[in-house]
């Protein structure tokens, strides 16, 4: 299946490192014009180094206005990948109030952010567009310790929803993917013990994590023309275990 991106602007958070910086990198190879947003000048740095023709975007997701101003300043963007993510571990007894707060703020409330300043841009230009959201099998199915992420990330399964209802009669496409474990430095932070992370395997029908590739692809689909009929879909990339 032959896809290009040539002549679109393409946005993508949380870029610096795992899934956003393969997604970004992919997408500048299918011809796309990137914008590679990260609080860390560093990874940006390096990811620049790696494809200079992607450009640096660095904005702290949680501080609203700056954020704003920061997408404002790269209008218009016509494909939007909300990937920036944080996760803390923590039993549901220890959460603290600063968790929730981090939490939300970047893996929710940045979404609804970024989102609403592209998508008012592309009803203005009635250019329609295709946004994906990365959410987790963790939305959908609760993990000891992952309390305060399960729970933003199945805020953000509805968010995405309610976008997509409410963008679709703009021609505005609006799905999330749910990667199982893929084993980034996110993901090395909970599942570097081989004996946890065997339990969870075990739960998985395939036997396995999933690689960056495994949610890279399906990304780039839902991003294409080839998906035009997609809309307010939440794509499980998890080897089967929501099917158990």
């Amino acid at each position: 299946m032959n896809i290009s991106f040539e002549g679109k602007r393409i946005l993508v958070t949380g870029a610096g490192q795992g899934i956003g910086r393969e997604l970004a990198l992919r997408l500048s190879k299918y011809k796309g014009h990137v914008f590679a947003l990260s609080k860390t000048k560093k990874n940006l740095d390096s990811l620049v180094a790696n494809d200079p023709r992607i450009q640096p975007v660095c904005v702290d997701l949680r501080d609203w206005d700056a954020t704003r101003k920061a997408v404002q300043s790269i209008l218009p963007i016509d494909l939007l990948v909300n990937n920036a993510a944080v996760a803390c571990l923590t039993p549901f007894l220890d959460v603290t109030p600063e968790e929730f707060d981090l939490t939300f703020d970047v893996n929710v409330k940045a979404v609804l952010n970024v989102s609403q300043v592209v998508a008012k841009s592309m009803i203005e230009r009635k250019s329609g567009g295709s946004i994906v959201n990365i959410s987790s099998q963790a939305g959908q199915a609760a993990l000891k310790d992952h309390a305060v992420y399960c729970t933003s990330k199945g805020g953000l399964d509805m968010l995405s929803k309610a976008m997509a209802l409410e963008l679709g009669p703009h021609n505005i496409r609006v799905n999330t993917v749910g990667p199982t474990v893929v084993m980034t430095e996110m993901g090395k932070l909970g599942w570097s013990d081989p004996q946890k992370a065997q339990s969870m395997i075990n739960k998985i029908p395939l036997g396995r994590f999933a690689d960056v590739e495994d949610v890279v692809d399906p990304v780039i689909f839902l991003l294409s023309d080839r998906s035009s009929m997609i809309n307010g879909a939440c794509l499980p990339i998890d080897g089967g275990f929501l099917a158990g």
